[in-house]
């Protein structure tokens, strides 16, 4: 059974469809509303848990109605909750504009997410019952996911980080990272213009001394493993909504790492996961069911034997 400890933000999706987005001033007309789980810790929780990772949440809601709904979807999803927090205040929010290309342009309201106290997130890690791997975003405050990888090192466990959010990564965080897996914006703003060739990619994982997954949308991924670069292909699907794409990826990356697979099938899996996501409308709505779920890591598994 993989063990995954994910330290990270919760937040309520506002969806938003529409032909396209509006320009300053202008009113458009949509096509369609929706409300979602999301946030991109509690994104990739899920898919940890649908995977069937044994999946503990570390992070905080607030004291309003979309805190009990976010607890009322760990509970349906299985993933442990005993980690968020309930503070004074409201939870996150993030209203999310999608067009019909399936391109999204998403705004992240922290709330809650902003007061995730280190010391809580370290205890969470240090008392699971077990710890393969610990997931972290930019999300939440750094000093939190820093004491979160911190206990992660001492128990043994892994590191994956989502540098998303796209900030400055402190040194510290950065020396405690296994993982560092990026989308190509991500990765760009980050190495200050840096693209996604194999020898700035190369040079990249060298000055960050962390391994490196870059995730390439309908590209699929690269991976740079001792100064190598390996581009592993998406399958050619119809795209209706990328939103939660990453996190799908991440969740399923942790998951492939807790169950010892190799780097670049443990990067199989979370393409398979993230290519199936997009094929749907929404965020955790979009994922593979636990059936579905299944049966990827299965056939991934396959593969690597």
């Amino acid at each position: 059974m993989p063990h995954v400890v994910v330290v990270g933000s919760c937040n309520i999706d506002l969806v938003a469809y529409a032909a396209r987005i509006p320009g300053p001033g202008e009113t458009v007309l949509g096509d369609r509303f929706s409300t979602g789980f999301g946030g991109k810790g509690a994104n990739q929780a899920v898919m940890a848990a649908r995977l069937g990772a044994t999946v503990v949440m570390v992070g905080a809601v607030g004291d309003d109605l979309y805190a009990e709904m976010t607890l009322a979807n760990f509970a349906a999803e299985g993933v442990d909750a005993s980690g968020i927090a309930r503070v004074a205040g409201s939870s996150g929010v993030a209203p999310i504009w999608v067009e019909a290309d399936a391109t999204n342009r998403i705004v992240v309201i922290a709330g809650s997410n902003g007061l995730v106290d280190p010391a809580t997130a370290a205890r969470a890690v240090a008392t699971a019952p077990a710890v393969d791997v610990v997931v972290g975003q930019l999300e939440i405050p750094q000093a939190a996911t820093l004491a979160a990888f911190d206990a992660a090192r001492r128990r043994g466990a892994r590191t994956v980080l989502t540098p998303a959010p796209a900030a400055p990564i402190e040194a510290d965080l950065l020396a405690l990272t296994d993982w560092l897996v990026p989308n190509e914006g991500e990765l760009e703003a980050l190495g200050g213009g840096l693209a996604a060739n194999e020898a700035a990619l190369v040079d990249y994982a060298a000055e960050i001394g962390t391994g490196l997954v870059v995730t390439l949308g309908a590209a699929g991924a690269a991976i740079v493993e001792d100064g190598v670069v390996t581009r592993l292909p998406a399958p050619t699907v119809n795209a209706v909504d990328t939103t939660g794409a990453g996190d799908a990826f991440v969740g399923a990356f942790a998951v492939g790492l807790a169950l010892g697979m190799g780097p670049r099938a443990a990067v199989r899996l979370g393409i398979g996961c993230a290519s199936d996501s997009v094929t749907r409308a929404g965020t955790q709505a979009s994922f593979p069911d636990r059936r579905r779920a299944l049966e990827f890591r299965a056939w991934v598994a396959a593969q690597a034997t």
